[in-house]
């Protein structure tokens, strides 16, 4: 009987993982690139390190229905280590990240997916690649950190407002940070979390974090990391904690993480969470949540993984396939699909591959 059952446990937790296979190669090669996915249910795939500048320009729709790239416009500027946010209007707001020449850039544009046309919309005050962006309750967008001109570390903020189109200065953080991690909470305010500033033997990582409060438009410390790291990922839960993955520390690929941490928004405290299947790293922006409220985490490592909230542990997700793993780019399909774009790692160089996690 005990057996029966915890047979019956086990294919729960492996139908609940779900299944990954190979899906349509996108037109080319790409990294540090992003996935945005529209009202429409369509895709948006845009920029990236690749190995033709006019690949880099170009975006791609992808077609959940058919499971196929077809071409959009080409954006205006080149751009990788950006970010994309959806709009409350149905457009993609694109800024930042390093253009021609490997030199951070302010530009930004914005994709309407009703004309399939980018159009040039404000400048950042700082050219900034490698900063997080977050929509906040107001519809603002929230542009934190980042690496500036001759590889400066940022610690200022600014906010772009879609109604205006232009940018405004607001607090900054307490600290420089790149490769951290923002969420909003429940609440409305944001989480910034880890990072480094500094590079090779000067490089400083961080366990601490701040958030940010949209009413006073400043950030202020809370509680630290069990763990000091950076290139990690974050995502929300349904109870309101923040589950934050991986990353690693200086070492960068020889000391990559595979623990985990949970952040609880009404104590400011950080607490040790169970450890995942793959250590991963170089993943921000590929752990998404579930329609079943399971957490797929889809970058940083060749097999992806899911985390049940309910039984508080990580499974391998099936599937022969490997993925590239760093700096690949995920977006929500329908009936809980998840596309998953691109990426190095594994061996190889940026790849157009594309993957598919289906339940």
């Amino acid at each position: 009987m005990y057996a029966s059952t915890l047979g019956v446990i086990a294919s729960l937790v492996l139908a609940f993982a779900g299944t990954l296979v190979s899906g349509a190669k996108m037109n080319a090669p790409r990294a540090a690139h992003t996935a945005t996915t529209l009202n429409d249910g369509r895709v948006l795939v845009a920029g990236g390190f690749t190995e033709k500048a006019s690949a880099a320009l170009g975006a791609q729709l992808f077609n959940p229905a058919t499971e196929r790239y077809v071409a959009a416009a080409p954006m205006r500027n080149l751009r990788h280590s950006h970010s994309a946010t959806l709009l409350a209007n149905g457009k993609v707001f694109i800024v930042g990240g390093y253009g021609a020449g490997n030199a951070t850039t302010a530009t930004a544009e914005l994709f309407d997916p009703v004309t399939n046309t980018f159009s040039a919309t404000g400048s950042l005050h700082t050219s900034r690649a490698g900063h997080v962006a977050v929509m906040l309750n107001t519809g603002k967008v929230l542009i934190a950190g980042g690496v500036g001109t001759n590889w400066s570390f940022l610690a200022s903020a600014e906010l772009y407002d879609p109604a205006t189109g232009t940018f405004t200065a607001t607090g900054d953080m307490t600290v420089a940070r790149e490769s951290h991690v923002a969420i909003r909470l429940t609440d409305g305010r944001v989480l910034i979390a880890g990072g480094h500033r500094g590079r090779r033997a000067d490089i400083t990582l961080f366990a601490s974090a701040e958030v940010y409060d949209a009413a006073t438009g400043k950030f202020s410390r809370t509680g630290d990391m069990q763990v000091r790291r950076h290139k990690h990922d974050a995502v929300l839960l349904r109870d309101g904690r923040v589950v934050i993955t991986g990353g690693s520390d200086e070492r960068d690929d020889r000391g990559v993480y595979n623990t985990t941490e949970f952040f609880d928004a009404k104590s400011g405290t950080f607490a040790v969470g169970p450890t995942m299947q793959h250590g991963r790293y170089k993943h921000i922006g590929t752990m998404l949540q579930l329609p079943n409220g399971a957490v797929l985490l889809a970058g940083g490592a060749p097999q992806a993984e899911t985390y049940d909230p309910r039984t508080n542990a990580f499974v391998t997700v099936e599937g022969d396939v490997r993925m590239a793993g760093q700096f690949s780019a995920v977006a929500m399909l329908s009936g809980g699909r998840v596309l998953i774009t691109g990426g190095y790692g594994n061996g190889t160089g940026p790849r157009a591959s594309s993957w598919l996690y289906r339940r």
